[in-house]
């Protein structure tokens, strides 16, 4: 392989239109030679505004088909990513699948296993390992600076947030669940990642779906995906409501999670309490460090570069080396496992031993 990485990008909506095709146009050797979307207007949607891509497809396979394509991006539907991902390996190309890694952990597994076979590299999109704040607490929380750092508290909720109502998004079939994979993906695995990939012991979880079960009465002031929302005729079968209690060989770890709540606040954000001092990470920005000893707050200053534009060059990286990174789907099915276990727990109401 010379120096150029020739990619196809099959799924042309949001996460592609706002993350990683603008990453993609601006790296160097990064070649973009398909665009492929179901519904060719995405596609060539996509085209216009990054003219870096050089054709438009609707069927996959075309890329999968091509010698000179070296990597795809998927960035389909949840229910999608497996079989997309499954044909891409078995086809000899290395793959950056958005998260989750699909719709449950059996089949995320045989995902890892497929890699390992054909010897290429998948990576799933979690993005957050690759965010600064992320990094720096890790590297704090190694270092010791919290002490013994032995609960994690996390909060994931929003006001009347339910996306896409009616559509893939509440659609369990497709997605795989609601709040708890849509948004608890990215809090769960950047937590276990600042812990050092504890060891799982045990997990609990209730679940609910109460404010839109009846979808025509569900009122909102905005909806992320409304163009995907079928309120008449869709299903909503997820959970918008999580709660629950993690534990690990390193840290207990308490949740709640809403897509929809009825108090009109987004509250999204992670503490992490130690002996020595403790740390609030606000999702997405800065952390704000609370010392035990001279009770000072204390507010590094930091900047915050593109997660995605480095996430994407971890994996050109990879490619180009054979070497797996953070983001490899190896380092990210303990989280698909605690979602698993989280849904079941829900499911049959009690506790689950992992």
């Amino acid at each position: 392989m010379d120096n150029n990485i020739t990619l196809a990008v099959i799924g042309c909506g949001r996460i592609a239109n706002a993350a990683h095709l603008p990453v993609l146009s601006n790296l160097d050797h990064v070649r973009i030679k398909y665009a492929c979307d179901l519904i060719r207007e995405k596609a060539e949607r996509a085209k216009t505004d990054f003219p870096k891509i050089e054709q438009v497809i609707t069927d996959y396979k075309i890329a999968l088909d091509d010698p000179e394509v070296d990597a795809v991006f998927v960035l389909t539907p949840n229910y999608s990513h497996y079989q997309v991902a499954m044909d891409a390996m078995r086809a000899g190309k290395h793959v950056m699948c958005e998260k989750p890694v699909t719709v449950n952990y059996e089949l995320s597994a045989e995902m890892a296993k497929a890699a390992d076979k054909y010897g290429r590299i998948l990576n799933i999109g979690v993005c957050n390992r690759y965010h600064r704040s992320v990094e720096m607490l890790r590297d704090l929380n190694a270092q010791g600076r919290f002490g013994k750092l032995y609960h994690v508290y996390c909060s994931f909720r929003s006001f009347r947030s339910i996306p896409g109502l009616g559509g893939a998004f509440t659609t369990k079939a497709q997605s795989g669940g609601g709040v708890l994979i849509d948004w608890g993906i990215h809090f769960f695995d950047l937590i276990l990642y600042i812990l050092g990939e504890p060891k799982l012991l045990s997990a609990t979880c209730d679940a609910y779906n109460e404010m839109a079960k009846d979808m025509k009465a569900y009122k909102y002031r905005g909806m992320w995906a409304e163009d995907t929302a079928d309120i008449k005729h869709g299903t909503n079968d997820v959970d918008d409501f999580i709660t629950g209690y993690i534990r690990t060989d390193k840290a207990g770890i308490s949740f709640n999670g809403a897509w929809a709540q009825n108090i009109d606040k987004s509250e999204m954000f992670i503490d992490f309490l130690g002996d020595k001092a403790g740390a609030r990470l606000s999702y997405g920005g800065k952390f704000e460090i609370y010392d035990g000893n001279t009770l000072e707050t204390i507010r590094p200053e930091y900047d915050i570069p593109d997660m995605y534009r480095l996430e994407d060059q971890a994996f050109i990286e990879s490619v180009k080396t054979g070497v797996k990174n953070r983001s490899n789907v190896d380092s990210v099915l303990n989280s698909m496992l605690l979602l698993d276990t989280l849904y079941r727990s829900a499911d049959e109401k009690r506790e689950i031993a992992l």
